[in-house]
This record gives structure tokens, sequence and C-alpha cells, in this order.
């Protein structure tokens, strides 16, 4: 009852497939963490000229 009954080769199937889901999220994270920017670069203050558009 507790996954003897299953077909062997459908379980090796889900095997595979959890490790696969695995491998693409880590995959993910690591281009990701790639990809990141440092808190210290998006809290710098930028020159935001939007506000000036209706002071002419």
């Amino acid at each position: 009852m507790h996954g003897e009954e299953r077909d062997p080769a459908q379980s090796r199937s889900e095997q595979i497939q959890a490790a696969e889901h695995e491998a693409a999220k880590q995959r993910l994270l690591a281009q990701a963490e790639a990809e990141r920017i440092p808190a210290e670069e998006t809290t710098r203050a930028v020159p935001d000229r939007r506000w000036r558009r209706g002071q002419s």
C-alpha cells in the first residue's frame, strides 16, 4: 500500500523526472545568482529626470 503495487518502470520514470526537475531548478537558481544585482548597487542614488518634465 505504500508504493509496492506501483509499476517499477513508472516509479523509475518519476525518479528521472524528479531529478531533471531538480537539475533545472538548480540551473535557474545559479543563473539568477549570476545575474543578481548587489543591494549596494540598487540603493545607490541615481538621477531621475522624469520629475522635471513638467517644469520647463
